[in-house]
C-alpha cells in the first residue's frame, strides 16, 4: 500500500493518541474528519493499523519482574517450530518471542509478580515444554526506555 503525506501525518498522530477522534485528527491535518474516516479504514483494511492498545503499568497491577529468556531448542524442524510458537501463544506470562539468529534460537519478554513466579515459570512452565533444551534468564532491574511508537520519518509529514 502506498502512503502519502497525509497517511503519514495520521499515523504520526495516532501513535501519540490512538484514541483521537477524526474530528480532532482533521484539526491537525489538512483533511476532513470523514477523509481521515476513510483513509484509517483503509489503513486498517490493508494491515498497516493492526489495532488499538490500552498501555498498562505492570508494576500498577502486581507483574513487578520483567525478564527475558534465550531460548534453545532441542529440534528445529517445521513442526517443532510450529509447536513450539503455539505452546509459547497460550502462556500469557509471555508478551514478546522472537526467532533469533545466534546463541539462542527465542528471545521471550516474560514479565511475573515476583522473582519465586519467575523461577516457577521458567521451571515448571517454560522448562517442561518438549521442544526447549535450555533457558537463561536475564532480569530487567529499570526500564531505561519502552516505546512501541515507530520512527515514522519525518521528511514525510
Amino acid at each position: 500500500m502506498e502512503l502519502d503525506r497525509f497517511d503519514w501525518q495520521i499515523l504520526q498522530a495516532l501513535q501519540q493518541d490512538a484514541r483521537s477522534t477524526h474530528q480532532k485528527l482533521a484539526q491537525q491535518i489538512a483533511l476532513s474528519a470523514s477523509q481521515i474516516g476513510r483513509r484509517i479504514q483503509r489503513m486498517e483494511e490493508h494491515g498497516v493499523v493492526q489495532g488499538y492498545q490500552v498501555s498498562i503499568l505492570p508494576e500498577k497491577i502486581g507483574l513487578s519482574v520483567m525478564a527475558f529468556a534465550h531460548v534453545s531448542l532441542e529440534r528445529h524442524s517445521e513442526s517443532s517450530l510450529r509447536e513450539f510458537a503455539q505452546a509459547i501463544d497460550a502462556l500469557p506470562e509471555v508478551l514478546e518471542c522472537y526467532a533469533t539468529a545466534g546463541e539462542a534460537d527465542y528471545l521471550l519478554r516474560i514479565v511475573v509478580a515476583d522473582l519465586p513466579s519467575l523461577s516457577r515459570f521458567v521451571m515448571n512452565r517454560l522448562m517442561q515444554l518438549s521442544l526447549v533444551r535450555s533457558v537463561k534468564s536475564t532480569i530487567i532491574l529499570d526500564a531505561i526506555k519502552h516505546s512501541s511508537k515507530l520512527p515514522l520519518q519525518q521528511e514525510r509529514n
